[in-house]
């Protein structure tokens, strides 16, 4: 098969494209002939040694998204899943691939109305923006703040804020992002890399906010947080900014803001298979609209990183294999 390996960390000039046996698949596993695999920010933290999530050992083929057709099955695994068109997580690594591993039970079958493009981009990005609104639940009338409101996640909660008929307002950094958070639904965008952007938000909600879907962190966080209303919700879901943001706890349960960690959306894996689940059904019905903002051939992995950490990516980054 072909893969996309990292033998140590580094910058983007460490993913290497290599040939190596087709894997096989261990009892309840099977294989994917990959047609698209999932980039994510984490990702790119992952390979630069950096995440504040799990280590990765060293060398490893990065990737816990794909979509493509299932080739070979173990043998307890039923039949019927051969030769049918899925996304699945790989189990946190293995997608940047044109072959990957997956449990049976991780399976999602694509809808007939979707695209592997479309399904494989809404498989961790649409469970996530899906936890994150079941968790907020903002309403009608309410204020929504969306940080990085032209990414995978981000550009997702955008339109599922704007459904439930808050005020949207989105944050981006670049002109061409702010375009987009207004074509999926934001009612205002703003550019955090504009000098004076938290008063020109603070005059859009002179109320305050009473939702922050917050996937940068860092700064942003603690520019964001004093502005939420007494009573609201904040919602730290990423750290694309290079850390987390720092909460005042004694400030939150004083103004009885909850604080929802993005470990409380899915608490179980059932949860998050469930979520996913309904992420493609809605995508399926046209509810969702996912970002694919840039494709890039699965050798190319490096260039694709490197278009993230430059923040010119829009919406969700894919490799392909064909």
């Amino acid at each position: 098969m072909r893969a996309v390996i990292a033998d140590r960390p580094g910058g983007p000039e460490v993913l290497r494209p290599v040939e190596l046996p087709d894997p096989e698949p261990d009892p309840g596993q099977v294989r994917v002939a990959v047609e698209r695999a999932a980039i994510t920010f984490i990702d790119t933290q992952l390979r630069a040694g950096t995440s504040l999530g799990p280590r990765v050992t060293f060398p490893v083929i990065l990737g816990n998204g794909v979509g493509g057709v299932v080739d070979a099955i173990a043998a307890d695994v039923d039949p019927a899943w051969l030769g049918a068109r899925v996304v699945t997580t790989t189990g946190g690594s293995g997608g940047y691939a044109s072959a990957a591993l997956a449990r049976a039970g991780d399976l999602h079958r694509v809808p007939a109305e979707l695209t592997f493009d479309e399904a494989t981009a809404v498989l961790a990005d649409g469970r996530t923006a899906l936890g994150l609104r079941r968790a907020a639940h903002p309403g009608a009338g309410e204020v929504v703040v969306v940080t990085a409101a032209a990414g995978g996640v981000g550009g997702l909660l955008v339109q599922l804020a704007a459904a439930s008929g808050a005020r949207v307002i989105g944050l981006a950094g670049a002109d061409a992002k702010l375009g987009q958070a207004r074509a999926l639904g934001a009612h205002h965008a703003l550019s955090y890399r504009a000098a004076g952007w938290e008063r020109k938000l603070a005059g859009l909600a002179p109320d305050g906010v009473d939702v922050v879907f917050d996937g940068v962190g860092s700064t942003i966080t603690e520019a964001l947080f004093p502005l939420v209303r007494p009573g609201g919700r904040y919602l730290p879901h990423g750290a694309a900014g290079g850390r987390w943001g720092r909460i005042d706890q004694a400030d939150a349960a004083a103004r009885h803001i909850t604080i929802v960690p993005l470990g409380a959306i899915g608490a179980t894996g059932d949860e998050l298979f469930a979520l996913a689940a309904e992420a493609l059904r809605l995508t399926a019905a046209g509810t969702l609209r996912p970002t694919i903002g840039q494709t890039f051939r699965l050798e190319a992995a490096a260039a694709a990183h490197a278009a993230i950490e430059a923040r010119t990516a829009i919406g969700k980054t894919l490799l392909t294999t064909t």
